[in-house]
């Protein structure tokens, strides 16, 4: 019996003392060394700290829901539905430019963009810029060379990544699909055979400038049916046909975006474009 009193005490002692005592203390909050530091050095050419856990964060963008579609901040400029981000320019009876704009004159067909009825540019203007395209040329286009499947899109207006027919189709080195137009041609040959659609992903980095004279030059990186073609290329000057180029003059800071028709018959098609500012 003594023995059962004494250990009921005992326990009653215990749970007595955990009455009393204070509830456990929470976890320490994390220090903010945990996610960042304060203490380490500056980078170079930076006015920021290695870690700094004060450096501002990159915002949240949302990809495509599959590869190749739009992500969250991209600018739509074809999406099958309309081609109202595009323009062109009226010409007269003669094939002179009235300095009228008018709407993309292109047709749609089956959710797809039929490049025919002269260039047309982009509404807005860009610099810096992620691209992302597909065209088609049609297998039974007519003539061979830069006369078979041939369009391109030009950054700023003046500097053309070529598009053409590239399958079983020679032509010179720098008109060649993926190549800076008249001055670098790609690394390799990536085209599939016409008929089937080709995916264009280029980062174009525009020039710098100092008074409308460029001070340092555009660069372009290019992913044709990812594979890298380009891989930050400097762009010699605006494209130029059968002649070298440079940056002499004054240049803008943005331009819009052409995309060439180079009167194919049939023509080349187009589809899913969209662009990032950068």
């Amino acid at each position: 019996m003594k023995n059962i009193v004494s250990t009921l005490s005992f326990a009653l002692i215990g749970i007595t003392a955990m009455a009393e005592d204070p509830k456990p203390a929470a976890p320490a909050a994390e220090k903010p060394s945990a996610i960042g530091y304060s203490d380490t050095p500056v980078i170079p050419g930076t006015d920021w700290k290695v870690h700094d856990i004060d450096r501002p964060r990159p915002n949240a963008v949302a990809p495509g829901e599959k590869p190749g579609a739009p992500p969250a901040d991209a600018i739509i400029i074809f999406d099958g539905k309309s081609a109202d981000a595009l323009q062109a320019k009226e010409k007269d009876a003669k094939g002179k430019e009235t300095g009228n704009i008018i709407p993309c004159p292109w047709k749609i067909d089956s959710d797809v963009l039929m490049i025919a009825g002269g260039d047309c540019w982009t509404k807005q203007e860009f610099a810096s810029c992620q691209l992302h395209l597909e065209w088609m040329s049609e297998p039974n286009t007519k003539g061979n060379s830069q006369k078979k499947g041939n369009a391109g899109v030009f950054f700023m207006d003046r500097y053309e990544s070529q598009m053409l027919d590239c399958d079983n189709n020679p032509t010179y080195a720098d008109g060649m699909t993926g190549g800076v137009y008249g001055q670098t041609p790609p690394l390799v040959n990536a085209v599939r055979p016409a008929g089937q659609w080709q995916v264009y992903d280029i980062v174009f980095t525009a020039p710098k400038l100092d008074g409308g004279k460029v001070v340092e030059p555009a660069y372009i990186t290019t992913f044709v049916n990812g594979i890298c073609v380009q891989n930050h290329t400097k762009i010699m000057g605006p494209t130029k046909h059968k002649n070298i180029t440079d940056y002499s003059g004054e240049f803008p800071e943005k331009a819009p975006i052409r995309i060439q028709d180079h009167k194919n018959e049939p023509p080349v098609r187009l589809r899913n474009v969209w662009i990032r500012p950068l």
